[in-house]
């Protein structure tokens, strides 16, 4: 295969790792026992392999409800992420806590700003990466 070219259609390696220039912020939920109603919520980014590519959604969801409040699907575009949080917001308020994994925090480069204009702690868990 490398002599020819060739190369599977799974995704690169290393391609759930933070990005250097984004800011890592503190895992808040160690010990928390979630109670309430946008107490914690949460997002992930996933890869979904297709005929013509790969499609990368993304999902919100408030730990109380188990619920998927947004998502949205989109290539690598960041601003997806930042439009289901805020489908999110005017939905059903604002949450105390966002926590979200490295990877998914440097595909949204403007979700911390956009956390911080509605005074969210941001919380980021790192499993799967060290």
């Amino acid at each position: 295969m490398r002599v020819l070219g060739l190369a599977g259609m799974a995704p690169e390696p290393y391609t759930s790792l933070p990005h250097p220039q984004n800011k890592i912020y503190p895992y808040l939920l160690r010990g928390v026992n979630v109670t309430r109603p946008n107490q914690v919520w949460s997002t992930d980014i996933t890869y979904i392999r297709l005929a013509c590519g790969f499609r990368r959604p993304a999902a919100l969801i408030g730990w109380y409800s188990r619920k998927v409040l947004a998502w949205r699907s989109n290539t690598l575009d960041s601003g997806f992420c930042v439009d289901c949080l805020k489908q999110s917001l005017r939905a059903y308020g604002t949450p105390d806590i966002f926590n979200t994994t490295k990877a998914a925090s440097s595909r949204a480069m403007l979700l911390p700003a956009s956390l911080k204009t509605h005074e969210i702690a941001l919380s980021m868990d790192g499993r799967g990466f060290y």
